[in-house]
């Protein structure tokens, strides 16, 4: 196995062609996702053949699940090739820890991480708000559309320049610089935004009020059939912003079914808001220790 590297760019298609192969469901593996956390986490990787290791760094050396052609690798040989006789792996997907408690019984232990798992949702059904499931966010949805004179447009380069005045002012709304968790998606977002033209798969959306954008989108089409939403921003002085990005957005997007919303972190709030939009199911993954 080649030594770990820095994420890079130059790379990104290999990685994609990679991913492609693994099938894997779990929105950390997304490449936009990897290069915008790279500098958060010290992410590293290294290229093996058919697979792709993945290494984060900080705040400690902890891997990532090995992405790419998973089908009849030898997992004994292949982790070997990490020169370490134990291994910790966070972010592992379900199907992949199953392989590996098959394959190397008695030598791996496996925890549930629930707040690493990701929430998916029918996008259909955040489009449309049907029922009494979904009264609250369509009611947001009406008064917004009511009370402003607003046009959703799609996030095309010319306006990522707004986009990042919108984000700088929403952080100091925010106070971002006391918190760790917002500094740092704060940095991501603006890594994100910089690299805009060279990143695959990147699209977004924004809402403008009197040529203001109050409210932005950025996701990733992540599959044929899936979108992740890596970020989502509204100014909260226009009531239902938060509400009416995210169906304004899939709206314009139904070719998707199957919608991603990431984590929660553990973080009871992000929690309860992300189970206010009815999951239809849940990216599992475990804490795995190889001996």
């Amino acid at each position: 196995m080649a030594g770990f590297e820095p994420l890079s760019l130059e790379k990104q298609d290999r990685y994609l062609e990679l991913l492609g192969m693994s099938g894997t469901a779990a929105s950390d593996y997304s490449f936009i996702n990897l290069w915008g956390w790279a500098e958060e986490y010290g992410l590293q990787w290294s290229f093996d053949k058919n697979l792709v290791w993945i290494r984060q760094t900080l705040p400690a050396r902890i891997f990532w699940a090995p992405v790419g052609s998973l089908d009849g690798v030898d997992w004994k040989q292949a982790l070997s090739s990490l020169g370490t006789h134990e291994a910790t792996f966070t972010r592992v997907p379900k199907e992949l820890a199953e392989v590996w408690e098959r394959q190397l019984a008695g030598r791996m232990e496996a925890l549930e991480d629930r707040g690493n798992w990701d929430y998916l949702y029918n996008a259909q059904e955040l489009v449309a708000l049907s029922g009494n499931r979904f009264h609250k966010k369509k009611n947001l949805v009406n008064q917004f559309r009511k009370k402003y004179l607003s046009r959703y447009v799609d996030l095309t380069p010319d306006l990522i320049g707004k986009t990042r005045d919108m984000q700088e002012k929403w952080c100091e709304w925010r106070d971002c610089e006391s918190s760790l968790t917002l500094s740092a998606e704060n940095r991501v977002i603006d890594r994100v935004l910089g690299a805009w033209e060279s990143l695959r798969n990147i699209i977004g959306g924004a809402i403008m009020v009197d040529e203001r954008l109050v409210a932005f989108c950025i996701a990733e089409s992540f599959s044929r059939d899936t979108l992740i939403i890596h970020f989502e921003k509204g100014f909260t002085e226009f009531l239902g912003s938060y509400q009416a990005i995210n169906q304004m957005f899939l709206t314009a997007h139904r070719e998707f079914t199957l919608v991603n919303r990431e984590q929660d972190m553990d973080e009871e709030g992000l929690r309860q808001a992300k189970l206010s939009y009815n999951p239809v199911d849940f990216v599992r993954k475990y804490r795995v220790v190889i001996r």
